[in-house]
């Protein structure tokens, strides 16, 4: 937008803060190449167009915003005169795409000493040759520096979850060593007891009597019951009392695998009428081998179906072999990640899911989204242990205003109010030196406001902090160049 040209004085810039140092020649160039401009209310310039001025205002309130989602949040409103906003940077040159970074408009009628940005930069560059070598090395020096230690960052998340994964796929690994060796032996035990009642006193019908049983208690191991521990106790006593009225002396080590397999003495009775009295024992200790056997196979089976589904969470919360940008279920990236963390959470904290499964799936990137994750909850676990160490973790999801509301509550100690502004800025971090590069929300900032256009925002008091990321439920064309904004930009 263009204004009313207005005559430029000298001595009305020389006013103004940022010039009130300058010679009488510099003044005059700037008044011979810049301009005084009159904005009535309304909109200045826009976000994102290219920069082409500095502007500095002489009288009036202006009002800078940024463009969250759907919506325009004011970040600035002064009437403080010398405010100055547009082509700040314009002096870095190509190294830095000029566009702007915020909206600006005038809420009166608002006079501005206007400066082309190429003026801006040649005048800077000549007049502070110094200065301008300072502030290039703090802005791209800080940016180096922020990318190096994101990156650090990123590869000691990794190795957490690396370690993890590793202790949760060592757990269902072992299990199932240990249940194959065991079941070579059972097999082993198995072929002999075979021979001995091929040996035995055992007629054809009941051979048939015995293999029919015993595929029929092949079938009743996979339909076992979980019974409490008072109840498995009860039952185990029961099994031990009838085993020995039968003459079955090792029945107390028969026991706890009946019961195991959900076998009762109903169950044992129908053996006994089937095959007799003088073959029970073998009858019996045959059955034991089978029901080993098969509850063997099923440890074996959902030790291998837990790796399984370990493999899938990492696969799922690294997005390998997905592509960056599609539609996501946020439920499916919000449990690869609780489970990829799950070592980092342990026992003492409980995690409690709040989802509202009717959502519909949104578009994004997921291999981020699962960063932000991983990032509210190893701050939330952070802050628990900061405390008792022991705490609840709240993951909920909610529809908020046509938008999907992702929530993370922890019952830690709370953020002071008086940081609570800065928790969001780069290198900020209360964690103690050596734990926290303060970049973890830094990111997550970056990934939900400029790659997502969501919001992200925290609500905290003791016992009860909660980071709530609001994701739009349809996105525009993704940029990957406003992923380079920071929340500091944004102000």
């Amino acid at each position: 937008m263009s204004g009313q040209l207005m005559p430029c004085s000298p001595r009305e810039i020389s006013s103004l803060f940022l010039f009130e140092k300058l010679t009488p020649e510099q003044l005059g160039r700037l008044c011979s190449e810049g301009r005084v401009e009159l904005f009535e209310p309304g909109p200045v310039y826009a976000e994102g167009d290219p920069a082409t001025c500095f502007y500095s205002m002489i009288e009036g309130t202006v009002v800078l915003s940024r463009r969250v989602g759907g919506d325009d949040v004011e970040v600035i409103r002064t009437s403080q005169r010398g405010a100055y906003a547009g082509a700040m940077q314009s002096y870095l040159g190509d190294r830095l795409q000029q566009v702007y970074n915020n909206s600006m408009r005038v809420t009166e009628p608002t006079r501005f000493f206007v400066l082309p940005a190429d003026t801006f930069a040649a005048v800077m560059r000549e007049w502070f040759p110094m200065a301008v070598h300072l502030l290039e090395g703090l802005f791209f020096g800080a940016k180096s520096t922020q990318a190096a230690v994101g990156q650090r960052e990123r590869l000691l998340a990794l190795g957490s979850l690396s370690a993890g994964l590793t202790h949760e796929l060592n757990n269902p690994a072992a299990a199932a060593v240990r249940a194959t060796s065991t079941l070579r032996e059972r097999i082993a035990k198995m072929r002999h007891k075979l021979a001995v009642i091929a040996e035995g006193p055992f007629s054809r019908e009941q051979l048939a009597s015995l293999i029919e049983i015993q595929e029929r208690t092949a079938e009743r191991v996979a339909k076992a019951p979980v019974l409490s521990p008072l109840e498995a106790s009860d039952r185990e006593d029961t099994l031990t009392d009838w085993l020995e009225d039968h003459g079955i002396d090792y029945g107390w080590q028969l026991a706890p695998t009946f019961v195991q397999a959900g076998l009762d003495t109903d169950w044992l009775e129908q053996v006994a009428a089937a095959v007799g009295e003088e073959i029970l024992p073998g009858a019996v200790g045959w059955l034991n081998y089978t029901i080993e056997t098969e509850l063997l196979m099923n440890e074996i089976e959902d030790s291998t179906t837990r790796i399984s589904h370990l493999v899938d969470a990492a696969k799922q919360y690294s997005q390998l072999d997905r592509a960056p940008y599609r539609v996501v279920d946020v439920h499916e990236l919000l449990d690869s990640t609780l489970l990829m963390l799950s070592a980092k959470t342990g026992p003492r904290i409980k995690v409690v899911k709040e989802y509202d499964r009717t959502l519909p799936q949104i578009p994004g990137y997921p291999a981020e989204l699962n960063q932000v994750w991983t990032n509210l909850i190893d701050n939330a676990v952070s802050a628990i242990n900061s405390a008792s160490g022991e705490g609840t973790l709240t993951v909920r999801t909610a529809l908020d205003h046509e938008r999907l509301l992702v929530e993370f509550r922890d019952t830690g100690p709370g953020i002071p109010p008086e940081i609570r502004s800065r928790i969001f800025d780069p290198f900020f971090t209360t964690k103690p030196v050596g734990e926290g590069t303060g970049l973890g929300l830094d990111i997550s900032w970056r990934i939900v406001v400029n790659k997502h256009h969501g919001t992200l925002q925290v609500e905290s008091v003791p016992g009860d902090t909660r980071f709530q990321v609001l994701l739009p439920l349809t996105a525009e064309t993704p940029d990957e160049a406003s992923a380079l904004t920071t929340p500091e930009e944004a102000a």
